[in-house]
């Protein structure tokens, strides 16, 4: 029995699934003649080996480099000719591919995906060339000083979890990885049960189903389908806060503090999202009014709400003015969150919140791919229907259940802060 389609953004969603496996979320959008082919991968660096760190990112890069159907260049080249583009990214919890073409020839995607699904080929001397590509990208992130700030402040928010590496991985890791256990890790993660495809934009739902059975259906699920994944420490809880220090060969002085928080799709999640708009988002935001307009204590402030399938973080970044200190942005941020814990906001600061996400969420599913990487990642993660609730998840969030959130999740003993400060500054004495 068919599931009942459901909508979103001007679109008609189904969820389909084949015998082997790949789950299909065709997505019916006609106001555009465009179309995009996402397709999610459920591993990242939380699948990561100590000793691999850094192998999703890396067979990301290689999945451009040749398969049994397509040498060396050619999804690029096809993809130009047939005026689409393409992308790829790694995150903690899922890789994603996706091409986006005019609906009059968006098909050919699929044979590309389909091929290098199964027919990546991993030539030795490709390997190696985009080996050192991948070492000079991670050398670039360390000339970054926010990178390195909050690459140190992840460490100690994740001590001992795959979350507290970076995406990109280490130069140590990176340069004994070899290709078999690169090939190893291709043929255990990328198989059809272990994928999400979305077919987004001007298609019908009969036609692109059969054509991704055509592609798809064929391919054999692996037999690591059937093994247990690796084991994963739990998230610890903090016990007390941990400082960090950086210094850089500038005059700045950069703040990045972090909580751990929850998963994704978590009630405290939508919360987060509130949190953050109320503190830093935009002039009108509590932070931004304090600590840059009416202070002067920094020159910028930002929050970021990062949960994940095991746990996430909320992070805050700011840089501290010229003629404030460390001790004084700290005790103002402190100030504010204080208030946050204690007092309950107002139904008019709240509702500006809601409809600040709600016009965002909007404004971010214009495009098919923007939307089809929406309805994928909650997909790959948790579920796609939870992308269908913003607007219920949000007004279930209540100036009680905001405090509350703040209370049991952002006290300062569950904080790691840290500081990258000029080469002869001392650390703040907190």
């Amino acid at each position: 029995m068919k599931a009942e389609a459901a909508h979103k953004a001007g679109a008609r969603i189904v969820e389909r699934k084949l015998t082997n496996g790949l789950k299909v979320l065709l997505v019916e959008r006609h106001n555009a003649p465009v179309v995009s082919v996402l397709l999610y991968y459920k591993v990242g660096v939380r699948d990561e080996p100590r000793h691999l760190a850094g192998i999703s990112h890396f067979l990301e890069h290689m999945m451009f480099k040749g398969t049994e159907g397509f040498g060396k260049g050619q999804i690029d080249l096809i993809t130009t000719m047939l005026g689409g583009s393409n992308n790829a990214f790694t995150g903690y919890d899922h890789t994603g591919y996706w091409f986006e073409f005019a609906s009059d020839r968006w098909e050919r995607a699929l044979e590309l995906e389909a091929d290098r699904m199964q027919g990546l080929l991993l030539e030795p001397e490709e390997f190696e060339a985009e080996k050192a590509v991948v070492l000079e990208e991670l050398a670039m992130t360390e000339d970054d000083p926010w990178r390195e700030l909050s690459r140190e402040v992840a460490q100690l928010l994740f001590p001992s979890h795959e979350y507290g590496r970076p995406v990109i991985g280490f130069a140590d890791t990176l340069e004994h990885m070899s290709r078999e256990d690169m090939l190893a890790y291709y043929q255990s993660h990328y198989r059809p049960s272990n994928a999400t495809l979305i077919i987004c934009g001007d298609v019908k739902e009969r036609r692109a189903m059969g054509l991704v059975r055509e592609h798809f259906g064929s391919i054999a699920d692996s037999p690591s389908s059937l093994e247990p994944g690796p084991y994963r420490r739990p998230l610890e809880e903090p016990r007390s806060q941990k400082r960090v220090i950086c210094h850089w060969d500038d005059d700045a002085r950069r703040l990045c503090m972090a909580w751990p928080t929850s998963s994704v799709g978590s009630v405290e999640d939508w919360a987060f999202d509130l949190i953050n708009v109320i503190l830093a988002s935009g002039r009108l935001s509590r932070l931004y009014r304090r600590l840059v307009q009416d202070e002067g204590l920094a020159t910028s402030v930002s929050m970021s709400n990062d949960t994940r399938v095991d746990g996430g973080a909320l992070w805050l970044y700011a840089e501290c003015s010229a003629g404030s200190s460390p001790e004084q942005l700290e005790g103002a941020i402190d100030e504010e969150l204080g208030r946050l814990s204690t007092e309950l906001v107002t139904a008019k600061e709240l509702s500006r919140a809601r409809a600040i996400l709600m016009a965002s969420e909007a404004h971010e599913n214009e495009t098919v791919t923007d939307l089809a990487e929406d309805l994928g990642s909650y997909a790959i993660d948790i579920d796609w229907r939870l992308s269908l609730q913003s607007a219920d998840c949000l007004a279930a969030i209540k100036p009680a259940l905001l405090r509350k959130t703040v209370q049991r999740f952002l006290r300062p003993e569950r904080r790691v802060t840290g500081w990258s400060l000029p080469m002869v500054e001392e650390p703040p004495s907190r």
